[in-house]
Protein backbone atom coordinates (compact mmCIF):
# COMPACT_ATOMS: atom_id res chain seq x y z
CA UNK A 1 0.00 0.00 0.00
CA UNK A 2 2.91 2.37 1.10
CA UNK A 3 4.84 2.27 -2.15
CA UNK A 4 1.90 2.24 -3.94
CA UNK A 5 0.30 5.24 -2.68
CA UNK A 6 3.96 7.27 -3.10
CA UNK A 7 4.09 5.89 -6.84
CA UNK A 8 0.24 7.64 -7.53
CA UNK A 9 1.36 10.83 -5.38
CA UNK A 10 4.20 11.27 -7.79
CA UNK A 11 2.40 10.71 -11.34
CA UNK A 12 -0.24 13.42 -9.73
CA UNK A 13 2.60 15.61 -9.10
CA UNK A 14 4.74 15.25 -12.33
CA UNK A 15 1.07 15.73 -14.47
CA UNK A 16 -0.78 18.39 -12.65
CA UNK A 17 1.35 20.06 -9.91
CA UNK A 18 -0.39 18.52 -7.08
CA UNK A 19 0.05 15.12 -5.51
CA UNK A 20 -3.23 14.96 -3.58
CA UNK A 21 -4.83 11.54 -4.58
CA UNK A 22 -7.68 10.22 -3.02
CA UNK A 23 -9.30 6.39 -2.79
CA UNK A 24 -11.85 5.17 -4.49
CA UNK A 25 -13.98 1.72 -3.33
CA UNK A 26 -13.31 -1.48 -4.98
CA UNK A 27 -16.14 -3.13 -6.81
CA UNK A 28 -15.45 -6.50 -7.95
CA UNK A 29 -16.91 -8.13 -11.10
CA UNK A 30 -18.98 -4.63 -11.84
CA UNK A 31 -21.90 -3.89 -13.73
CA UNK A 32 -21.91 -0.60 -15.62
CA UNK A 33 -25.45 0.45 -15.76
CA UNK A 34 -26.47 3.90 -17.11
CA UNK A 35 -29.79 5.84 -16.45
CA UNK A 36 -30.95 8.34 -19.76
CA UNK A 37 -32.31 11.75 -18.12
CA UNK A 38 -33.92 14.59 -20.33
CA UNK A 39 -34.46 17.98 -18.45
CA UNK A 40 -36.14 20.79 -20.09
CA UNK A 41 -35.67 25.12 -18.61
CA UNK A 42 -38.83 25.02 -16.78
CA UNK A 43 -37.84 22.74 -13.96
CA UNK A 44 -38.83 19.53 -15.66
CA UNK A 45 -36.52 16.30 -15.54
CA UNK A 46 -37.52 12.47 -15.87
CA UNK A 47 -35.05 9.56 -15.98
CA UNK A 48 -35.80 6.79 -19.18
CA UNK A 49 -34.83 3.65 -17.38
CA UNK A 50 -31.51 2.14 -18.12
CA UNK A 51 -29.18 0.98 -20.53
CA UNK A 52 -26.79 -2.02 -19.27
CA UNK A 53 -23.01 -1.07 -21.19
CA UNK A 54 -21.10 -3.87 -19.33
CA UNK A 55 -19.66 -5.44 -22.56
CA UNK A 56 -16.83 -3.59 -23.27
CA UNK A 57 -13.30 -3.99 -24.15
CA UNK A 58 -10.60 -1.43 -22.97
CA UNK A 59 -13.60 0.81 -21.05
CA UNK A 60 -15.29 1.14 -24.61
CA UNK A 61 -18.63 0.01 -24.64
CA UNK A 62 -19.65 -2.66 -27.54
CA UNK A 63 -22.98 -4.18 -26.61
CA UNK A 64 -25.89 -2.12 -24.89
CA UNK A 65 -29.15 -3.25 -23.94
CA UNK A 66 -32.46 -1.69 -22.41
CA UNK A 67 -33.76 -2.80 -19.76
CA UNK A 68 -31.08 -4.60 -17.69
CA UNK A 69 -31.24 -7.95 -16.90
CA UNK A 70 -29.99 -7.62 -13.71
CA UNK A 71 -31.95 -4.68 -12.50
CA UNK A 72 -35.10 -5.22 -10.73
CA UNK A 73 -37.69 -2.45 -10.43
CA UNK A 74 -36.57 -1.53 -6.96
CA UNK A 75 -33.29 -0.64 -8.30
CA UNK A 76 -34.70 0.69 -11.20
CA UNK A 77 -36.86 3.05 -8.68
CA UNK A 78 -33.69 4.13 -6.79
CA UNK A 79 -31.02 4.59 -9.40
CA UNK A 80 -33.79 6.92 -11.80
CA UNK A 81 -34.73 8.98 -8.70
CA UNK A 82 -31.20 9.45 -7.88
CA UNK A 83 -30.19 10.62 -11.45
CA UNK A 84 -32.64 13.08 -11.46
CA UNK A 85 -31.38 14.21 -8.60
CA UNK A 86 -27.88 14.55 -9.71
CA UNK A 87 -29.41 16.61 -12.92
CA UNK A 88 -31.43 18.79 -11.11
CA UNK A 89 -28.55 19.62 -8.38
CA UNK A 90 -26.69 21.14 -11.14
CA UNK A 91 -29.28 22.39 -12.94
CA UNK A 92 -28.91 20.56 -15.94
CA UNK A 93 -31.14 20.94 -19.23
CA UNK A 94 -30.96 18.59 -22.20
CA UNK A 95 -30.44 15.02 -22.62
CA UNK A 96 -28.08 13.14 -20.47
CA UNK A 97 -26.75 10.36 -18.86
CA UNK A 98 -26.17 9.23 -15.28
CA UNK A 99 -23.45 6.54 -14.80
CA UNK A 100 -23.19 3.82 -12.03
CA UNK A 101 -20.91 0.54 -11.39
CA UNK A 102 -23.16 -1.96 -9.33
CA UNK A 103 -21.79 -4.67 -7.26
CA UNK A 104 -23.21 -8.12 -6.49
CA UNK A 105 -25.50 -6.99 -4.25
CA UNK A 106 -27.12 -4.73 -6.53
CA UNK A 107 -25.79 -1.53 -4.57
CA UNK A 108 -24.60 1.09 -7.01
CA UNK A 109 -22.03 3.69 -6.92
CA UNK A 110 -21.87 7.30 -9.12
CA UNK A 111 -19.29 7.27 -11.92
CA UNK A 112 -19.50 9.63 -14.35
CA UNK A 113 -22.15 12.28 -15.83
CA UNK A 114 -22.31 12.39 -19.45
CA UNK A 115 -23.67 15.72 -20.82
CA UNK A 116 -24.93 14.71 -24.41
CA UNK A 117 -27.03 11.93 -26.38
CA UNK A 118 -24.69 9.10 -26.47
CA UNK A 119 -24.22 6.44 -29.26
CA UNK A 120 -26.30 3.67 -27.68
CA UNK A 121 -28.80 5.74 -27.34
CA UNK A 122 -31.40 4.25 -30.09
CA UNK A 123 -32.18 0.93 -27.56
CA UNK A 124 -34.01 3.61 -25.10
CA UNK A 125 -35.82 4.94 -28.52
CA UNK A 126 -37.23 1.34 -28.61
CA UNK A 127 -38.36 0.44 -25.42
CA UNK A 128 -39.62 3.94 -24.56
CA UNK A 129 -40.94 4.78 -28.32
CA UNK A 130 -39.56 8.16 -28.23
CA UNK A 131 -37.08 10.36 -30.73
CA UNK A 132 -34.65 11.55 -28.33
CA UNK A 133 -32.12 13.67 -30.90
CA UNK A 134 -35.95 15.16 -31.27
CA UNK A 135 -36.69 15.88 -27.65
CA UNK A 136 -33.01 17.72 -27.93
CA UNK A 137 -34.01 20.33 -30.43
CA UNK A 138 -37.28 21.23 -28.37
CA UNK A 139 -35.48 21.54 -24.88
CA UNK A 140 -32.64 23.60 -26.89
CA UNK A 141 -35.71 25.62 -28.06
CA UNK A 142 -37.18 26.57 -24.66
CA UNK A 143 -40.02 23.75 -24.70
CA UNK A 144 -41.15 21.91 -21.77
CA UNK A 145 -40.93 18.43 -21.78
CA UNK A 146 -44.27 16.91 -23.05
CA UNK A 147 -44.83 14.59 -20.41
CA UNK A 148 -44.10 13.49 -16.98
CA UNK A 149 -42.09 10.70 -15.03
CA UNK A 150 -46.41 9.20 -14.52
CA UNK A 151 -46.39 8.85 -18.39
CA UNK A 152 -43.29 7.04 -19.35
CA UNK A 153 -43.57 3.60 -19.30
CA UNK A 154 -41.27 1.25 -21.56
CA UNK A 155 -41.86 -1.76 -23.62
CA UNK A 156 -39.81 -4.45 -24.65
CA UNK A 157 -36.47 -4.99 -25.37
CA UNK A 158 -33.54 -3.65 -27.26
CA UNK A 159 -30.03 -4.22 -27.96
CA UNK A 160 -27.46 -2.57 -29.27
CA UNK A 161 -24.14 -4.30 -31.20
CA UNK A 162 -21.50 -1.41 -32.43
CA UNK A 163 -20.22 -2.37 -35.66
CA UNK A 164 -16.37 -1.51 -35.66
CA UNK A 165 -13.35 -1.75 -38.54
CA UNK A 166 -11.34 -3.71 -36.40
CA UNK A 167 -9.85 -7.18 -36.45
CA UNK A 168 -9.92 -9.74 -33.79
CA UNK A 169 -7.45 -7.96 -31.45
CA UNK A 170 -9.31 -4.60 -31.82
CA UNK A 171 -6.76 -2.64 -33.68
CA UNK A 172 -8.38 -0.79 -36.55
CA UNK A 173 -8.50 -2.30 -39.84
CA UNK A 174 -8.67 0.19 -42.34
CA UNK A 175 -9.42 0.00 -46.30
CA UNK A 176 -11.70 -0.13 -48.81
CA UNK A 177 -15.15 -1.75 -48.31
CA UNK A 178 -15.47 -4.24 -51.48
CA UNK A 179 -18.83 -5.91 -50.52
CA UNK A 180 -21.64 -4.84 -48.22
CA UNK A 181 -24.84 -6.79 -47.50
CA UNK A 182 -26.91 -4.90 -44.84
CA UNK A 183 -29.69 -6.79 -42.74
CA UNK A 184 -33.31 -5.87 -42.38
CA UNK A 185 -36.45 -7.55 -41.39
CA UNK A 186 -38.87 -7.27 -38.39
CA UNK A 187 -37.27 -5.63 -35.44
CA UNK A 188 -34.56 -4.77 -36.67
CA UNK A 189 -32.72 -1.08 -37.15
CA UNK A 190 -29.54 0.13 -38.77
CA UNK A 191 -27.86 3.04 -38.17
CA UNK A 192 -25.34 3.07 -41.15
CA UNK A 193 -22.64 5.88 -42.60
CA UNK A 194 -21.03 3.33 -44.75
CA UNK A 195 -21.25 2.18 -48.61
CA UNK A 196 -20.06 -0.57 -51.00
CA UNK A 197 -16.65 1.15 -52.55
CA UNK A 198 -15.96 3.39 -49.67
CA UNK A 199 -12.83 4.07 -48.16
CA UNK A 200 -12.05 3.34 -44.24
CA UNK A 201 -9.27 5.82 -43.45
CA UNK A 202 -6.80 5.29 -41.14
CA UNK A 203 -7.43 8.24 -39.20
CA UNK A 204 -10.96 7.47 -38.27
CA UNK A 205 -13.53 6.74 -35.33
CA UNK A 206 -13.58 2.89 -36.28
CA UNK A 207 -17.41 3.30 -35.52
CA UNK A 208 -19.27 1.89 -38.37
CA UNK A 209 -22.65 1.55 -38.13
CA UNK A 210 -24.94 0.67 -34.94
CA UNK A 211 -27.19 -2.57 -35.67
CA UNK A 212 -30.33 -2.60 -33.04
CA UNK A 213 -32.72 -5.68 -32.55
CA UNK A 214 -35.87 -5.55 -30.78
CA UNK A 215 -38.43 -7.68 -29.60
CA UNK A 216 -41.17 -8.25 -27.08
CA UNK A 217 -39.13 -10.20 -24.80
CA UNK A 218 -35.24 -10.40 -24.03
CA UNK A 219 -34.69 -13.56 -26.44
CA UNK A 220 -36.98 -12.36 -29.24
CA UNK A 221 -34.45 -9.53 -29.49
CA UNK A 222 -31.49 -12.09 -29.41
CA UNK A 223 -32.83 -14.22 -31.20
CA UNK A 224 -33.70 -11.01 -34.19
CA UNK A 225 -30.07 -9.75 -33.47
CA UNK A 226 -28.64 -13.13 -34.41
CA UNK A 227 -30.30 -13.21 -37.33
CA UNK A 228 -29.51 -10.18 -38.80
CA UNK A 229 -25.34 -10.28 -37.59
CA UNK A 230 -25.80 -13.90 -39.36
CA UNK A 231 -27.29 -11.62 -42.83
CA UNK A 232 -24.76 -9.12 -42.25
CA UNK A 233 -21.49 -8.85 -44.32
CA UNK A 234 -18.83 -6.57 -44.56
CA UNK A 235 -16.38 -7.89 -47.31
CA UNK A 236 -12.78 -6.09 -47.98
CA UNK A 237 -11.88 -5.21 -43.94
CA UNK A 238 -12.47 -7.28 -41.09
CA UNK A 239 -15.08 -5.69 -38.66
CA UNK A 240 -16.10 -7.09 -34.84
CA UNK A 241 -19.65 -9.40 -36.53
CA UNK A 242 -17.40 -12.40 -35.82
CA UNK A 243 -17.36 -11.26 -31.91
CA UNK A 244 -21.06 -10.84 -32.12
CA UNK A 245 -22.25 -14.15 -33.27
CA UNK A 246 -19.91 -15.48 -30.20
CA UNK A 247 -21.61 -13.02 -27.77
CA UNK A 248 -25.31 -13.47 -28.90
CA UNK A 249 -24.54 -17.56 -28.92
CA UNK A 250 -22.84 -17.61 -25.67
CA UNK A 251 -25.10 -19.09 -22.64
CA UNK A 252 -23.61 -16.31 -19.77
CA UNK A 253 -24.87 -13.85 -22.21
CA UNK A 254 -28.19 -15.32 -22.92
CA UNK A 255 -28.57 -15.81 -18.98
CA UNK A 256 -27.25 -11.91 -18.47
CA UNK A 257 -24.60 -13.17 -16.39
CA UNK A 258 -22.46 -10.17 -17.66
CA UNK A 259 -20.32 -7.42 -15.70
CA UNK A 260 -17.17 -5.20 -16.99
CA UNK A 261 -14.68 -7.89 -17.25
CA UNK A 262 -17.01 -10.73 -19.72
CA UNK A 263 -15.62 -9.83 -22.48
CA UNK A 264 -12.13 -11.02 -21.45
CA UNK A 265 -13.01 -14.10 -20.56
CA UNK A 266 -14.87 -14.99 -23.37
CA UNK A 267 -11.97 -14.15 -24.96
CA UNK A 268 -9.45 -15.88 -23.18
CA UNK A 269 -12.14 -18.70 -23.11
CA UNK A 270 -10.40 -19.31 -27.45
CA UNK A 271 -11.87 -17.54 -30.49
CA UNK A 272 -13.65 -20.52 -33.07
CA UNK A 273 -12.30 -21.54 -35.64
CA UNK A 274 -12.32 -20.05 -39.00
CA UNK A 275 -15.35 -20.67 -41.37
CA UNK A 276 -18.08 -22.51 -40.30
CA UNK A 277 -22.08 -22.03 -41.10
CA UNK A 278 -22.07 -19.09 -40.18
CA UNK A 279 -20.05 -17.21 -42.12
CA UNK A 280 -20.62 -18.96 -45.22
CA UNK A 281 -24.05 -18.13 -45.36
CA UNK A 282 -23.17 -14.59 -44.79
CA UNK A 283 -20.42 -14.49 -47.35
CA UNK A 284 -23.43 -16.55 -49.58
CA UNK A 285 -25.57 -13.37 -48.78
CA UNK A 286 -23.42 -10.87 -49.76
CA UNK A 287 -22.68 -12.39 -52.85
CA UNK A 288 -26.20 -12.67 -53.77
CA UNK A 289 -27.25 -8.96 -52.75
CA UNK A 290 -23.89 -7.86 -54.64
CA UNK A 291 -25.49 -9.51 -57.49
CA UNK A 292 -28.92 -8.24 -57.39
CA UNK A 293 -27.85 -4.72 -57.00
CA UNK A 294 -25.33 -5.20 -60.39
CA UNK A 295 -28.42 -6.38 -62.11
CA UNK A 296 -30.70 -3.95 -61.41
CA UNK A 297 -28.30 -0.76 -60.62
CA UNK A 298 -30.48 1.53 -62.44
CA UNK A 299 -33.57 0.92 -59.95
CA UNK A 300 -34.20 3.89 -56.75
CA UNK A 301 -33.80 1.32 -54.03
CA UNK A 302 -30.70 0.27 -55.12
CA UNK A 303 -29.51 4.43 -55.72
CA UNK A 304 -30.81 4.98 -52.24
CA UNK A 305 -28.82 2.06 -50.84
CA UNK A 306 -25.54 4.62 -52.17
CA UNK A 307 -23.70 7.22 -50.21
CA UNK A 308 -24.04 8.19 -46.61
CA UNK A 309 -27.47 7.43 -44.60
CA UNK A 310 -29.02 7.00 -41.40
CA UNK A 311 -31.32 3.26 -42.20
CA UNK A 312 -33.32 3.77 -39.33
CA UNK A 313 -35.96 0.52 -40.21
CA UNK A 314 -38.70 0.57 -37.29
CA UNK A 315 -41.37 0.56 -39.67
CA UNK A 316 -41.64 -2.72 -38.90
CA UNK A 317 -42.11 -2.58 -35.09
CA UNK A 318 -45.42 -0.68 -35.79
Amino acid sequence: MAPSFAAAQSEADRAFGSNEVYLEKAITNPRHIEIQVLADEHGNCVHLGERECSVQRRHQKVLEESPSPFVNTDMRKRMGEIAVKAAKAVGYTNAGTIEFLADADRKFYFLEMNTRLQVEHPVTELVYGLDLAQLQIRIAGGEKLPFSQAEVHPRGHAIECRVYAEDENYFPSPGQITVLSEPAGPGIRLDSGICGGWNVPVAYDPLLAKLIGYGDTREQAIHRLRRAVDEYFIGGIKSNLPLFRRILSDLAFVAGETDTGYLERLSQAGAPGPGGDQEIAAIAAAIFASLGTHKNKDTPQTKAQSGWKRAARTESLQ
